[in-house]
């Protein structure tokens, strides 16, 4: 007998197009910290944001982002030392992760209470998404994401979504993904988990952990990746590439 689907489905790059929300929070927060930034966003960072929004993990980073593109760095380099230039930045200004975080939540919390329907709009859920997220089974469904858990909930009720809040695995809870897929795994024995991932490494993490060996990897290529990582991963064997129309009928 074929096992039960079990969906673990990661949220930025995968059920919502957060980068335009998430560029313009970094952007708004970083002007805050360095006042030789003007409060608005120039009309090309967006753009630029987009192009290295593949490598960020966690929202926090759009601040350091958004510091360095405005210092002059291009997309390009940004996007191929990422690591270092996150490093040399905290370390030069002297900045702490965790004040980063709560500046970061906490802009997006004041957003949400004066302009939630503006703040929707810079969230928008990829196209059929939401229908897909109706259909399939809530019980059987889980978002494992870096974000924050109230901003998943808040998006996918203004989406009509109904979704347990308990079945939210997001950034409070301090886990790697890796973690919470053995976690899954072990509470559901007679479920086949499938995991939807648009972050190339977060897979190869995934696919290189032992306990994870009966969970089925997709990889996004509707998501934040870059042409590198769509190349890679169609040379795995054990990750599979699929499409925003492939994902619908998952």
């Amino acid at each position: 007998m074929s096992k039960t689907k079990l969906y673990a489905l990661d949220f930025d790059g995968v059920i919502c197009d957060s980068a335009i929300e998430t560029g313009m929070t970094g952007w708004k927060v970083a002007s805050q910290l360095w006042p030789d930034m003007p409060t608005e966003i120039p009309s090309d960072m967006l753009e630029k944001f987009r192009q290295v929004r593949p490598v960020m993990e966690t929202g926090y980073e759009a601040i350091l982002i958004m510091r360095k593109l405005f210092e002059g760095i291009s997309p390009r380099l940004l996007l191929d030392q990422f690591a270092i230039q996150i490093k040399t930045i905290i370390r030069r200004d002297e900045l702490n992760v965790a004040g980063l975080k709560r500046r970061f939540g906490e802009h997006r919390d004041t957003w949400i209470h004066d302009h939630l329907d503006e703040w929707i709009m810079m969230n928008p859920l990829f196209e059929g998404i939401a229908e897909k997220l109706r259909t399939i089974d809530n019980q059987l469904t889980y978002i494992i994401t870096t974000k924050q858990e109230r901003f998943v909930s808040q998006i996918l009720k203004a989406n009509n979504i109904i979704f347990p809040e308990k079945h939210i695995y997001g950034l409070e809870r301090e886990l790697s993904k890796q973690q919470i897929l053995a976690d899954l795994s072990a509470s559901h024995l007679d479920h086949h988990i499938v995991f939807v991932e648009d972050r190339l490494p977060t897979l190869i993490n995934v696919n290189d952990d032992s306990r994870l060996a009966n969970v089925q990897l997709f990889f996004a290529d509707w998501g934040y990746n870059t042409e590198q990582d769509k190349l890679v991963a169609k040379e795995q064997t054990t990750i599979t590439t699929i499409s925003l129309a492939e994902m619908l009928v998952l």
